[in-house]
């Protein structure tokens, strides 16, 4: 039995509503993609991504739920990464200048990403979600 048939292609994971949450969700995000043979470009991009919108969720977090939700799916050649929180509103892609310290968040997810979005959840709160192929050329360098 191979490491990866452990891992399902598709898992939930829930995080406290803290500033350390976006750091272990890109590493549960490891594992499990390491488990999945995913190459280390596809990884690479997915731990990014995966801390961004973690982040963008733990400070939109501001309703009832005090818990974060990221669930990671690969179904033939394409993986999706999904954040739900309890907050209002939507991440939107920034500019930022040079010496802005915040706002470039969503620019990352949206350069590596497919196709993202936002779903809105019944009662409070919403999914942000962003996809892409990990077979091909590799999303950081484009070859």
């Amino acid at each position: 039995m191979t490491e990866s048939l452990l891992f399902p292609a598709r898992v939930t994971h829930h995080f406290p509503r803290h500033r350390r949450s976006p750091g272990q969700a890109r590493a549960v995000f490891r594992r499990w993609a390491t488990a999945q043979d995913l190459s280390p470009a596809s990884i690479e991009s997915g731990e990014l991504v995966t801390g961004e919108l973690a982040a963008n969720a733990v400070l939109a977090t501001t309703g009832p739920g005090r818990r974060i939700e990221v669930r990671f799916t690969l179904d033939v050649g394409v993986l999706r990464i999904a954040v739900s929180d309890a907050g209002d509103g939507t991440p939107v892609v920034r500019s930022p200048r040079p010496l802005d310290e915040h706002g470039r968040g969503m620019v990352i997810v949206s350069m590596l990403a497919d196709e993202w979005g936002v779903t809105v959840r019944p009662g409070p709160g919403k999914t942000v979600w962003a996809v892409w192929k990990v077979s091909g050329p590799d999303p950081l360098t484009g070859c």
